[in-house]
């Protein structure tokens, strides 16, 4: 088997998550490469979406900004060039922010910021297994239309998103089974709305139409919610638009909507000040494991006999669609859920209640545990949810990525280690994490020591995500 080559730090994904780890990676001095098994870098970004960042809570309910690192970077180079919208924090949905790119130009500024850091890619490459010596991992096998090769590492980072790389390894995971886990999705966008016309119908609709999304912390009533709506003046400070429960229910009961997902769209920012809506709720899949490639490909099909239904739907119904016309379609599933590694720490539900904080700190979230996704019109289940106490945010602990059992091993994204409640599949927390592991390899390949050895001190770790832009302390 060709010896593809030999690296400091092996990322295997290039979702949100691995293009983070890389970067960072990279910057803190590591001979990096990053594996993709597609030609395209961002995942979840924009590939499967939601694109646009839409949901980085970059702030908690406190006003306090939690995120920084490579995602702000993103944001705020897109920013300056036209690519994206101020963060989108109006008072009524402080702590659900949306900081709002273009996807597409977000892809073309990741592969500008892989060739300014030095990373190395190794695209069209599927990472199939791994090698190991004793219960380290030395590197990972690919196949690609070179044929088979190995890559070898000092430090392998997964951010497969489910966990493969680990689950490989032999690290231990958890996972529910497929009849308890989240639904999986395809993404669609169209153009040729009358924004106008949307808003107007948000505003005459506000009090039963619509999910406004109020953080419970703020202590809004439900009528000075409606009443602050009417006053909205731009399309883009709602950001995101959840309901249209009459009319859904109207086309649920003529058979033209389907009873597997709600109604709701992102505002999608594009060139010269124009807007598109991005559908993500629209298409629902669920009773799929998403390891096993029997169910992926149903979800690929049903996913689309979905969208077909809400195309028609969008243009009969939805005030302001009327004109409206397929622009984009995500090539891929969003996997809502899967593995969880189970790492030296398992983060749940009451740290995340109790806002907690932790010494071994590499980043920050202000999520909520609990509430999931279902299969049905309601789109998400309430029940036991919590939020972080006062308002605040909690800490991710370092020791979330390291896998136990496993050496040389760190795991980002969506797959790290919590309890069900408390898993999160968010580009928020894939991106934190991913820049975190990244850093963390770089600082291990260049010691000589084990990600679990470092465990023992991450105060260089920490000193570095500061100086690369990282949030990691000061705020409840």
């Amino acid at each position: 088997m060709e010896i593809y080559g030999e690296y400091d730090v092996i990322v295997v994904g290039g979702g949100t998550s691995g293009v983070s780890a890389a970067i960072s990676s990279a910057r803190a001095g590591a001979n990096t490469i990053l594996i993709e098994r597609l030609g395209i870098l961002g995942g979840q970004m924009n590939v499967s979406g939601p694109p646009g960042f839409a949901y980085a809570y970059m702030f908690n309910p406190r006003c306090e900004q939690i995120i920084g690192g490579i995602m702000e970077e993103t944001h705020n180079r897109l920013l300056k060039e036209g690519h994206a919208l101020p963060h989108t924090t109006p008072d009524f949905r402080v702590g659900y922010s949306f900081s709002l790119v273009d996807p597409d130009y977000w892809g073309l500024l990741i592969f500008e910021m892989m060739t300014e850091s030095g990373v190395h890619l190794q695209l069209h490459s599927l990472a199939v297994d791994v090698l190991k010596n004793g219960d380290s991992v030395t590197g990972v096998i690919v196949e690609n239309p070179s044929g088979r090769q190995a890559v070898l590492g000092k430090v392998i980072i997964d951010c497969t998103g489910e966990g493969e790389i680990a689950a490989r390894a032999g690290a231990p995971y958890e996972q529910v089974p497929k009849n308890q886990l989240e639904p999986h999705t395809v993404s669609f966008t169209v153009d040729g709305v009358d924004w106008d016309k949307v808003l107007k119908y948000v505003k005459d609709n506000a009090q039963y139409e619509f999910n406004p999304m109020t953080h419970p912390y703020l202590g809004w009533t439900q009528e000075q919610i409606v009443e602050r709506i009417r006053q909205v003046k731009d399309i883009a400070e709602i950001s995101n638009f959840m309901g249209y429960y009459s009319i859904r229910d109207k086309a649920l009961a003529a058979g033209e909507w389907h009873p597997f997902s709600g109604v709701g769209f992102f505002i999608l920012p594009r060139d010269n000040g124009r807007f598109q809506a991005h559908f993500q709720h629209s298409s629902q899949v669920d009773n799929a494991d998403p390891t096993d490639v029997r169910d992926l490909t149903r979800c690929e099909v049903e996913c689309r006999k979905q969208i077909g239904m809400a195309l028609k739907f969008i243009k009969k119904y939805m005030p302001g669609f009327e004109d409206s016309y397929l622009t984009r379609m995500c090539p891929e599933l969003r996997i809502r859920e899967s593995r969880r590694i189970m790492g030296d720490y398992i983060l749940r539900k009451a740290d995340v209640a109790d806002a907690r904080k932790f010494k071994d700190v590499i980043g920050k979230s202000a999520f909520s545990s609990g509430a999931k996704h279902v299969a049905t019109t309601e789109t998400i289940s309430y029940e036991e949810i919590v939020h972080p106490k006062d308002g605040g945010s909690y800490d991710i602990p370092y020791r979330c990525l390291v896998p136990q059992k496993i050496e040389n091993l760190l795991v980002a994204g969506k797959a790290i280690s919590t309890d069900r409640d408390s898993y999160k599949r968010f580009l928020q927390e894939t991106m934190v994490t991913g820049q975190a592991a990244g850093v963390a390899a770089a600082v291990c390949a260049r010691k000589g020591i084990t990600p679990r050895q470092l465990e023992q001190d991450i105060s260089e770790l920490q000193a570095i995500l500061l100086k690369q832009g990282a949030i990691l302390y000061g705020t409840h």
